[in-house]
């Protein structure tokens, strides 16, 4: 009897492991954290939902990290949006560093690999796509940084729908190319369309639709019509495509409106001189703005209540990768990459976007010295 107790007991204890080991596609939000990349979730088995737990800014900042993988991002920005979703804010602007492959900065390499984001590869192979800014040093172009974007969205709209949620079945996305009238602006439109009940209402549509870059040459943009439970993302949308940003907000306003949401706009954060000169309600301003400054069109994101809800964003300083990481109810915080490569460290944060300047003294008060000299043993270790 106590071996057979015994045999029972091992037994169930090893269901347990495997029921919930990384390559069950299931995983806690402490599990989801990984310190080497070793262990990584699902991105498409796992579908967010609000946070319960009231918390305070202090809170929310402490509890910020900076995604090591790929799922570990969309986990995290799809959560944030969630969060933002269950505040009342159903117009949404999201920036999200993009998969690449991890040869992307070898040099002497002419033809880059794509990254790998599906489950199949990436959950054994870590090191095979890292999560990039949307710089200058991708050679493609708006197009190469499209052909990551639509992907990477379709992940957070899976997580974001409800028929995930509560019934784990994914929705079908449609990819509407004729937002892009000249096919290479990188400019795409993603939405499900689930339905009032929960059930899948598309009728005959192809998931792939119009634009240049779908062969649909010529062909009018209709924009969709969208009810209470569906989600609705611009990928990657310029100035062009405010108008149908503003008449597709305006046809879906109510009280049960549908979320949409911009994902990496083209327009920079910072400002220049002609994006501030457009802010400004003069025949000056108007003037920039028709040169190409973006003051009217934020003005006009704002008037429709778009308010940014989750923003990860990268560059350099002091010769080495740093990280600004937002969400809409937190601080700017800022990270330093250590030397391995593996994690980043805090080394700040503050309320207003941090400027280069404010980067570079929060690294001189940690004692962050130069990546050089940190390489040559000159300076301490991150």
């Amino acid at each position: 009897m106590r071996i057979e107790s015994f045999v029972l007991l091992c037994s169930s204890a090893a269901a347990g492991v495997l029921a919930f080991s990384p390559s069950s596609g299931v995983a806690t939000p402490s599990s989801s954290r990984c310190s080497g990349g070793s262990s990584r979730t699902s991105a498409l088995s796992i579908s967010a939902e609000p946070s319960t737990e009231e918390q305070t800014t202090a809170s929310i900042n402490d509890s910020l990290r900076i995604p090591l993988s790929y799922n570990e991002m969309i986990m995290q920005s799809s959560q944030a949006m969630t969060d933002a979703l269950s505040a009342g804010k159903t117009r949404q602007i999201v920036r999200i560093l993009l998969p690449r492959d991890a040869s992307n900065d070898n040099f002497g390499v002419f033809q880059e690999a794509e990254a790998q984001t599906s489950n199949s590869r990436a959950l054994n192979a870590a090191d095979t796509t890292k999560l990039v800014p949307t710089d200058e040093s991708w050679q493609g172009g708006i197009m190469q940084l499209y052909r990551a974007a639509a992907p990477t969205t379709k992940d957070i709209l899976r997580q974001l729908s409800p028929t995930m949620r509560e019934q784990g079945v994914p929705p079908k996305i449609v990819e509407d190319r004729a937002i892009d009238e000249s096919g290479v602006d990188g400019v795409g439109l993603l939405y499900t369309q689930i339905g009032k009940n929960g059930a899948d209402e598309v009728k005959g549509q192809e998931e792939n639709k119009g634009g240049f870059g779908a062969f649909g040459f010529g062909e009018s943009l209709t924009l969709p019509t969208l009810s209470e439970n569906d989600m609705c993302i611009f990928v990657q949308p310029n100035q062009e495509v405010i108008d149908s940003i503003e008449t597709l907000s305006t046809q879906s306003s109510s009280s049960s409106s549908p979320m949409i949401a911009l994902v990496n706009p083209q327009w920079r954060n910072v400002d220049d001189a002609l994006d501030s000169a457009s802010k400004n309600d003069n025949v000056f301003g108007a003037f920039a703005s028709f040169l190409g400054g973006k003051g009217n069109s934020l003005k006009r994101l704002d008037s429709l209540g778009y308010q940014n809800t989750y923003t990860l964003e990268g560059y350099v300083c002091k010769g080495g990768n740093i990280r600004l990481l937002k969400r809409f109810d937190s601080d700017w915080v800022v990270f330093a990459e250590n030397d391995s490569g593996d994690d980043w460290v805090r080394v700040g944060q503050q309320a207003d976007r941090p400027k280069y300047q404010d980067v570079e003294k929060m690294l001189d008060d940690k004692g962050v010295g130069y990546k050089y000299a940190r390489d040559l043993g000159f300076a301490p270790k991150l």
